[in-house]
């Protein structure tokens, strides 16, 4: 039986970091070459990370990328490697090396440059124009990048009509909650109408608001799972091709002979012979990898451990700051944060006034003695009445209301900020993405910090969040029971709660589901059976405080379209719906 060995290395880069992305590829090549994988394979983009921005507009950076592109190929003796970086001539490409025995032997531009969501690859990239084909041990092995594979008539066509038998596709494919389930039934959409293997390599880690989730595969011309890499984990995937067996399907379906090249398919085949295929002496051990899928809950979280930790380490931080209310979003931040970087990284702040009880308080130093962070106690008081002192004269005459409260959220802000200027630490903030949405937020105050860790996560998934951390982690029921069930209140007046405000969380999300992440209109929400009044005062809110958002720190995106690079709309805007 003829077989080709595949390795997918599913690693951890971070832009910018040429020299330490570079190590990266050549250690997991050195391990690749040690389990005897004829191709190893590596994300896209991985020489430079993803995505660069504006660093590609650069030339320095452009150069030192191919210079490190070709450190790697100094390194390829044994072993043919693929691996993402930065091409250029007259202009630049998202491309894809291919080497051997120290050679390049061909370079893959990618042809399909995405420019939606989170993407904005036309801003920076040409396209490619050639579909090559390259005949590695005997065996015809197309490349291409990313979204070219989600184009039913695209490279992967083109490619398999010219004779491939193995497609690689080389992703940077950033993370939203259930997003593999997609992925892969295309992946094995893609298998099997071109009659192909395919191997599909993913980044993994995080990279500022962005999750990349790994989880790379390897499914059959038949469309069968044959390997996966762990999900949200750097990972080394092997798997052992049989490529006599696509030869006997292909012979008994005759369609794959004389199938006409689509009119509207991208590129030109170009055939590259690079090795013959030389049978073995001796067989291998088997290779074959396959992780477990996560459960959705831990795949959110694990998400949000990962995009915390990448966040605040490759930024060079040691340690972080949260403000410990006792509620229940600043406590699964701090587990988040927690979980992410230990402990001893972690510090509580609490910061009492007139309106916090007793049980918050408690609640606060009941998490930190659970999660076993320091907890600074900074009332906050004093400062509150000097404010209202100093600001008397100001507001003589007006009611006690939204002013003052806001005061609160402030000094609290300036408190933390104030410990991180002294300490270098970078503050955690605690909004969920059900606040930020309609604006329940204080601007320089709970919004005041460097990441927003539950940005994107809603208030009701917060709950869930927590459950699932109390149920599966250890160490367990770090999270008290009192803050999961006792009303959500922001503490800043007398007998606060946020229904006073808001509508219940769970009629709140719901519409902004249907709003914020589904675009649909105001009438398409109240038909869907929501109260009329409820939606038109949420759809203000969330109107009205794109300004807010726009001052917001940066957070993780874990659902298809998060608040910022998602979802971009103007400040200045006097469209209404009623």
């Amino acid at each position: 039986m003829r077989t080709l060995r595949l390795a997918l290395g599913q690693i951890n880069t971070t832009v910018g970091d040429l020299e330490g992305n570079t190590s990266k590829v050549i250690d997991y090549m050195t391990q690749a070459k040690s389990l005897e994988a004829d191709v190893v394979v590596f994300p896209e983009m991985a020489i430079s990370g993803y995505p660069p921005e504006d660093l590609l507009l650069k030339p320095s950076f452009i150069d030192a990328n191919i210079e490190s592109m070709h450190q790697v190929i100094a390194r390829s003796k044994g072993i043919t490697v693929v691996v993402g970086f930065v091409d250029a001539d007259s202009d630049i490409y998202n491309a894809a090396a291919i080497a051997r025995d120290e050679q390049l032997l061909g370079v893959y531009h990618k042809m399909y440059l995405p420019n939606y969501g989170v993407f904005d690859e036309e801003r920076y990239f040409k396209a490619g124009t050639e579909c090559p084909v390259f005949i590695i041990d005997g065996v015809p092995i197309g490349i291409n990048i990313c979204e070219d594979i989600w184009h039913a008539s695209g490279p992967t066509s083109v490619q398999s009509k010219a004779g491939a038998q193995v497609i690689i596709n080389i992703n940077a494919s950033p993370y939203h909650a259930g997003k593999h389930v997609t992925r892969e039934n295309m992946i094995s959409t893609r298998a099997s109408d071109n009659e192909v293997y395919i191997a599909y390599t993913n980044l993994v880690g995080g990279q500022d608001e962005l999750v990349f989730d790994g989880g790379s595969t390897i499914f059959s011309p038949n469309g069968q799972l044959l390997a996966r890499g762990r999900q949200l984990r750097e990972d080394l995937v092997i798997a052992d091709i049989d490529l006599d067996a696509i030869f006997h399907r292909r012979l008994r379906d005759p369609r794959s002979r004389n199938r006409p090249q689509d009119s509207d398919a991208a590129g030109n085949p170009v055939i590259v012979k690079v090795s013959e295929y030389t049978p073995r002496q001796e067989k291998r051990p088997s290779g074959k990898t396959i992780g477990r899928l996560l459960d959705p809950l831990e795949e959110i979280y694990s998400a949000l451990v990962l995009g915390t930790k990448d966040y605040v380490q490759k930024n060079h931080f040691d340690k972080v700051v949260i403000g410990l209310s006792g509620g229940i979003d600043s406590s699964i931040t701090a587990a988040i944060a927690s979980d992410a970087l230990g402990s001893y990284n972690v510090i509580g702040v609490a910061m009492p006034s007139r309106y916090s009880s007793k049980e918050s308080l408690s609640d606060a130093k009941t998490l930190a003695n659970n999660l076993n962070i320091r907890l600074l106690t900074v009332p906050i008081e004093s400062a509150f009445k000097s404010f209202i002192e100093m600001l008397s004269d100001q507001f003589t005459d007006t009611e006690v209301g939204t002013a003052e409260e806001n005061l609160q959220a402030r000094i609290r802000g300036n408190i933390l900020m104030a410990l991180s200027n002294k300490f270098g630490w970078i503050v955690l903030t605690t909004g969920n993405k059900s606040e930020t949405s309609v604006g329940y937020t204080t601007l320089y105050g709970d919004m005041a910090g460097g990441f927003a860790v539950i940005k994107d996560v809603s208030k009701t998934l917060v709950y869930d969040l927590a459950r699932y951390r109390n149920d599966h982690l250890e160490p367990y029921n770090i999270i008290p029971q009192s803050v999961i069930t006792k009303a959500p209140t922001a503490e800043l007046r007398n007998n606060q709660t946020d229904q006073d405000t808001l509508p219940p969380y769970d009629t709140l999300d719901a519409i902004l589901k249907w709003y914020v992440e589904e675009d649909r209109s105001y009438r398409d929400i109240v038909d869907l059976g929501f109260d009329a009044n409820i939606v038109k005062a949420v759809i203000n809110m969330v109107d009205q405080n794109e300004y807010k958002r726009r001052q917001s720190s940066p957070g993780i995106k874990i659902t298809p379209r998060a608040f910022g690079r998602d979802r971009r709309l103007p400040i200045v805007n006097n469209y209404r719906q009623f």
